[in-house]
C-alpha cells in the first residue's frame, strides 16, 4: 500500500513539473524541486526522460547537487556526473559521508574519476582515496567515519558537557565508543547509558567491554546478516590492530538488504540492478543483448539434441507434440530448488557443514516428485493417446528430468559460489538448459529404443 502511495505521488510530481516545464515556467519547477527531499527529487530524476532529467538538473542549485547525487542509482548517477565539469563534480562531493564518497566516487569510468581527484585539494583527496582503498562490498567501503570516542577515565558530567558545547551528534548515533590513547576500541556506551547515569560517574564503570565489532574487511552481505540478527542500530568497525576506523549504521544496512534483493530479481533476468530506466537505446539494447546471446546459446544447444533424433520424431509425430512437457515440469522443478538454495545461502543458512545434506534432502525431493509426476502424465497419456509404452517411455523420462532437475538446483548455487560466479546472475540459464537437454534426451532416447 505504502508503494502504491508513494508510486503515485511521484507521478502527480512528475506530471505537475512536466506541465510547468511544457508552460516554460521554470521558476515553479525550481521551487517545487527545492521544496522536495533530496531522496524525492533523486527519484523524480530517475522517473524522467533524458532530456526532462537535464532540464531538472540545471534547475537544481549547486548547493543541492551532494544531497541528491547520493541518492541516484549508480547509472543515472553516472549519466549527471558525466556531464558535469570536475570542479562542480569536486564542490557537489566536498560534504558526502565517507561512505556515499566511497560508493559514488566506485562506480564512475577511471579517467573520469583521476580527473575529479586531480581536480580537489589535497585533505580532500586524501579522504577520497582512504575511502576507495577498501574493497568494494567490504565494512570498510560502506561504514563512515563520522564516530564520536571518549577516554575511558573521564567522567559522565564532562563527556555530557562536550556533547552540549559540540552542539550536535552524528545522525543515528545510539552508541559511543571508549578508545585508549593508541585509539585502539576498548568498549562501548549506550548514549541512554549516559543520559541515566550519575554526572560523577566514570566512563569505565559503564562502558560495555563486551560490545560486539565488525572487521574492516568483512563482506556488506555478512554485515546486514549480523544487523538482522542482533537488531543492532550501530556497530563499530575496526581493523586488524583493534583500531577504530568508523562505524555502521543501520540506514547503511536497509541499502545493501535492498540492492541485494534487487540485484537478485534483475540478475535473474540478465539485467544489472542499477541500470536506467530510461537509458539511451542503444546502451539498453546492447547490454540486454548480452544475456539474449546466452540465451540463445543455450538453446541451440537444447535443439541439437533434438536433431540427434530427427528420424524418430519424423516417424512418430506425436513425441514432438509431447517433447515440450518433460522439460518443462523439469525446468519448474529445478527453479523451485535453485531460489530456495539461493535464498538460504544469501541468508547464511547453506555452508560447507551443512551443504551435502541440502543436496541429498533435494534429490529426495527430486526422486519423490518423479514418481508422482511420472505416474501422473503416465496415466493421463495413455488414456489420451491409447499407448501404454508411450506412456511409459514419458513416465521414465520425466522420473529421470525431476531428479536430475533437484541434483542440478542444489548443487549449482554451491559451485557457483566456490568458483565466485553469482548463481542469481548465470544459475537459471544453466539449470534451465540441464533440463532441457536432460528432459529431451531421456524422452527421445528412450522414444527411439521402445517405440521403434
Amino acid at each position: 500500500m505504502a508503494e502504491t502511495v508513494e508510486s503515485s505521488n511521484v507521478q502527480s510530481q512528475l506530471d505537475s513539473i512536466s506541465q510547468s516545464l511544457s508552460d516554460g515556467t521554470f521558476v515553479q519547477v525550481r521551487k517545487l524541486l527545492h521544496d522536495l527531499p533530496s531522496s524525492d527529487v533523486a527519484l523524480l530524476l530517475e522517473s524522467s526522460p533524458l532530456k526532462t532529467r537535464k532540464e531538472l538538473w540545471e534547475l537544481l542549485d549547486a548547493d543541492f547537487h551532494g544531497e541528491v547525487l547520493e541518492e541516484l542509482s549508480e547509472d543515472v548517477r553516472n549519466g549527471i556526473i558525466s556531464k558535469m565539469v570536475p570542479s562542480s563534480v569536486v564542490d557537489a562531493l566536498e560534504d558526502m559521508d565517507t561512505d556515499d564518497l566511497a560508493e559514488t566516487l566506485s562506480t564512475l569510468p577511471d579517467t573520469v574519476l583521476q580527473s575529479i581527484l586531480k581536480s580537489m585539494d589535497a585533505q580532500d583527496r586524501q579522504r577520497a582515496e582512504k575511502a576507495l582503498s577498501y574493497g568494494e562490498d567490504t565494512a570498510g567501503f560502506i561504514m563512515n567515519t563520522d564516530t564520536i570516542t571518549l577516554r575511558p577515565d573521564v567522567t559522565v558530567d564532562v563527556v555530557l558537557r562536550y556533547l552540549r558545547l559540540k552542539g550536535e551528534l552524528p545522525e543515528n548515533t545510539d552508541t559511543l565508543y571508549v578508545v585508549n590513547r593508541h585509539d585502539n576500541l576498548i568498549g562501548t556506551v549506550l548514549a541512554t547509558k549516559l543520559l541515566t547515569s550519575p554526572p560523577e560517574v566514570s566512563v569505565s564503570e559503564i562502558m560495555n567491554e563486551e560490545a560486539e565489532t565488525i572487521p574492516v574487511n568483512m563482506s556488506d552481505s555478512e554485515v546486514a546478516s549480523m544487523f538482522e540478527r542482533y537488531d543492532w542500530l550501530s556497530a563499530p568497525v575496526i581493523d586488524e590492530n583493534k583500531t577504530l576506523v568508523g562505524r555502521i549504521t543501520i540506514d547503511d544496512v536497509v541499502d545493501i538488504i535492498r540492492e541485494d534483493a534487487e540485484h537478485s530479481m534483475m540478475s535473474m533476468a540478465g539485467l544489472d540492478d542499477e541500470e536506467d530506466t530510461f537509458a539511451p537505446v542503444g546502451q539498453s539494447t546492447k547490454r540486454r543483448s548480452i544475456w539474449l546471446g546466452v540465451n540463445l546459446v543455450t538453446a541451440l544447444l537444447a535443439a541439437a539434441v533434438s536433431d540427434l533424433f530427427e528420424a524418430t520424431l519424423s516417424q512418430l509425430a506425436v513425441l514432438a507434440i509431447l517433447n515440450t512437457i518433460v522439460p518443462s515440469m523439469g525446468g519448474v522443478a529445478g527453479n523451485q530448488t535453485l531460489t530456495l538454495v539461493i535464498r538460504g545461502m544469501a541468508l547464511g543458512h547453506v555452508s560447507g557443514s551443512n551443504s551435502v545434506w541440502l543436496v541429498r534432502k533435494e534429490l529426495a525431493i527430486g526422486f519423490l516428485n518423479g514418481i508422482i509426476w511420472a505416474t501422473l502424465i503416465a496415466s493421463v497419456i495413455a488414456i489420451w493417446k491409447q499407448d501404454f509404452m508411450l506412456g511409459g517411455v514419458i513416465a521414465f523420462a520425466m522420473m529421470m528430468n525431476m531428479i536430475a532437475a533437484g541434483l542440478a538446483g542444489a548443487t549449482l548455487p554451491i559451485i557457483m559460489k566456490r568458483f565466485k560466479i553469482d548463481p542469481a546472475l548465470a544459475g537459471s540459464v544453466i539449470l534451465t538448459t540441464i533440463t532441457d537437454v536432460v528432459g529431451i534426451f531421456a524422452f527421445l532416447g528412450t522414444a527411439t529404443l521402445f517405440l521403434l
